[in-house]
Protein backbone atom coordinates (compact mmCIF):
# COMPACT_ATOMS: atom_id res chain seq x y z
CA UNK A 1 0.00 0.00 0.00
CA UNK A 2 1.45 3.41 -0.74
CA UNK A 3 1.27 6.56 1.00
CA UNK A 4 -2.05 8.27 0.78
CA UNK A 5 -1.84 11.78 -0.91
CA UNK A 6 -3.54 12.82 2.87
CA UNK A 7 -0.32 11.75 4.21
CA UNK A 8 2.35 12.86 2.10
CA UNK A 9 0.76 15.99 2.07
CA UNK A 10 0.85 16.40 5.98
CA UNK A 11 4.53 14.69 5.77
CA UNK A 12 5.79 17.43 3.30
CA UNK A 13 4.05 20.05 5.54
CA UNK A 14 6.36 18.81 8.55
CA UNK A 15 9.72 18.63 6.00
CA UNK A 16 8.99 22.68 5.64
CA UNK A 17 10.38 22.79 9.03
CA UNK A 18 13.55 21.42 8.35
CA UNK A 19 16.83 22.15 5.82
CA UNK A 20 16.04 20.63 2.82
CA UNK A 21 18.82 17.96 3.17
CA UNK A 22 17.71 16.90 6.79
CA UNK A 23 14.99 14.92 5.74
CA UNK A 24 14.89 12.18 7.95
CA UNK A 25 14.88 15.07 10.61
CA UNK A 26 10.58 14.46 9.81
CA UNK A 27 10.73 10.64 10.39
CA UNK A 28 8.67 11.03 13.90
CA UNK A 29 6.38 13.07 12.29
CA UNK A 30 5.82 10.83 9.57
CA UNK A 31 5.70 7.90 11.41
CA UNK A 32 2.76 9.58 13.49
CA UNK A 33 1.09 10.70 10.22
CA UNK A 34 0.90 7.20 8.92
CA UNK A 35 0.18 4.85 12.35
CA UNK A 36 -2.77 7.58 13.00
CA UNK A 37 -3.80 6.65 9.18
CA UNK A 38 -3.14 3.25 8.86
CA UNK A 39 -3.38 2.14 12.90
CA UNK A 40 -0.11 0.63 13.25
CA UNK A 41 2.78 0.49 11.48
CA UNK A 42 3.51 -2.65 9.12
CA UNK A 43 7.04 -3.53 7.85
CA UNK A 44 5.90 -2.10 4.19
CA UNK A 45 4.86 1.60 6.01
CA UNK A 46 8.12 1.25 7.52
CA UNK A 47 9.80 1.12 3.79
CA UNK A 48 7.32 3.81 2.56
CA UNK A 49 8.41 6.01 4.86
CA UNK A 50 11.92 5.13 4.51
CA UNK A 51 11.69 5.46 0.57
CA UNK A 52 9.75 8.76 0.84
CA UNK A 53 12.44 10.52 3.25
CA UNK A 54 15.48 8.99 1.96
CA UNK A 55 16.55 7.21 4.16
CA UNK A 56 18.09 3.71 5.13
CA UNK A 57 14.90 1.38 6.51
CA UNK A 58 16.71 0.42 9.38
CA UNK A 59 17.24 3.50 10.76
CA UNK A 60 13.22 4.13 10.53
CA UNK A 61 12.81 0.89 11.93
CA UNK A 62 15.13 1.85 14.77
CA UNK A 63 13.06 4.85 15.68
CA UNK A 64 9.49 3.05 15.51
CA UNK A 65 10.99 0.23 17.61
CA UNK A 66 12.93 2.55 20.26
CA UNK A 67 9.89 5.16 20.69
CA UNK A 68 6.53 2.98 22.67
CA UNK A 69 4.02 5.16 21.02
CA UNK A 70 4.75 3.87 17.86
CA UNK A 71 2.84 0.09 17.29
CA UNK A 72 4.60 -2.67 14.99
CA UNK A 73 1.49 -4.63 15.30
CA UNK A 74 -2.35 -4.36 14.57
CA UNK A 75 -3.98 -2.61 17.80
CA UNK A 76 -7.30 -2.03 18.49
CA UNK A 77 -9.83 0.97 16.68
CA UNK A 78 -8.84 2.71 20.73
CA UNK A 79 -5.20 2.41 21.89
CA UNK A 80 -5.65 3.14 25.80
CA UNK A 81 -2.14 3.99 27.42
CA UNK A 82 -1.98 3.97 31.18
CA UNK A 83 0.83 5.78 32.86
CA UNK A 84 2.47 3.79 35.57
CA UNK A 85 5.41 6.08 36.18
CA UNK A 86 5.67 6.85 40.11
CA UNK A 87 3.42 10.50 39.97
CA UNK A 88 1.11 8.80 38.43
CA UNK A 89 1.04 5.02 40.85
CA UNK A 90 0.66 7.67 43.54
CA UNK A 91 -2.22 8.74 42.83
CA UNK A 92 -4.26 5.78 41.83
CA UNK A 93 -3.00 4.77 38.65
CA UNK A 94 -2.11 1.04 39.35
CA UNK A 95 -5.63 0.22 40.48
CA UNK A 96 -7.00 2.03 37.67
CA UNK A 97 -5.10 -0.44 35.59
CA UNK A 98 -6.32 -3.35 37.39
CA UNK A 99 -9.68 -1.95 36.91
CA UNK A 100 -9.40 -1.62 33.01
CA UNK A 101 -7.93 -5.02 33.06
CA UNK A 102 -11.06 -6.76 34.68
CA UNK A 103 -13.70 -4.32 32.52
CA UNK A 104 -12.29 -5.34 29.39
CA UNK A 105 -10.94 -8.74 30.30
CA UNK A 106 -7.53 -8.21 28.76
CA UNK A 107 -3.90 -7.64 30.09
CA UNK A 108 -1.29 -5.13 28.88
CA UNK A 109 -0.55 -5.35 25.46
CA UNK A 110 -3.73 -7.57 24.58
CA UNK A 111 -6.47 -6.44 22.37
CA UNK A 112 -10.24 -6.93 22.91
CA UNK A 113 -12.23 -9.42 20.61
CA UNK A 114 -14.03 -7.15 19.40
CA UNK A 115 -10.98 -5.63 18.53
CA UNK A 116 -12.20 -2.14 19.61
CA UNK A 117 -9.65 -1.50 22.90
CA UNK A 118 -6.06 -2.52 23.26
CA UNK A 119 -4.19 -1.55 26.85
CA UNK A 120 -0.98 -0.64 27.01
CA UNK A 121 0.99 0.03 29.96
CA UNK A 122 3.35 3.74 29.57
CA UNK A 123 5.54 6.30 31.13
CA UNK A 124 5.52 9.82 32.14
CA UNK A 125 2.58 11.83 29.78
CA UNK A 126 3.63 15.20 31.05
CA UNK A 127 0.39 15.34 32.88
CA UNK A 128 1.29 14.61 36.60
CA UNK A 129 -0.14 17.04 38.28
CA UNK A 130 -3.15 15.49 37.50
CA UNK A 131 -2.50 11.92 37.66
CA UNK A 132 -3.48 8.92 37.20
CA UNK A 133 -3.37 10.11 33.40
CA UNK A 134 -4.46 8.00 30.58
CA UNK A 135 -3.98 8.38 26.39
CA UNK A 136 -6.43 7.60 24.18
CA UNK A 137 -5.08 6.52 20.76
CA UNK A 138 -1.80 8.58 21.56
CA UNK A 139 -3.86 12.24 21.00
CA UNK A 140 -6.08 12.53 23.64
CA UNK A 141 -5.23 12.92 27.61
CA UNK A 142 -7.92 12.10 30.13
CA UNK A 143 -6.92 13.33 33.20
CA UNK A 144 -7.97 12.05 36.95
CA UNK A 145 -8.97 8.59 35.47
CA UNK A 146 -11.12 6.99 38.30
CA UNK A 147 -12.39 3.50 37.65
CA UNK A 148 -16.02 5.48 37.34
CA UNK A 149 -14.54 8.03 34.57
CA UNK A 150 -12.90 5.09 33.02
CA UNK A 151 -16.31 3.17 32.87
CA UNK A 152 -17.44 6.27 31.24
CA UNK A 153 -14.70 6.51 28.77
CA UNK A 154 -15.76 3.08 27.50
CA UNK A 155 -18.99 3.38 27.19
CA UNK A 156 -18.75 6.46 25.37
CA UNK A 157 -15.76 5.00 22.94
CA UNK A 158 -18.38 2.31 22.30
CA UNK A 159 -20.95 4.50 21.12
CA UNK A 160 -18.91 6.46 18.71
Amino acid sequence: MALSQESMRQIDQELTKFPSDQRQSAVMAALRIVQTERGWLSPDSMQEVADYLGMPPVAVYEVASFYTMYERKPVGKYKLTVCTNLPCQLQGSMSCAEHAKKKLGIDFGETTTDGLFTLKEGECFGACGDAPVLLVNNHDVCVKVTPERFDALIDELKKA
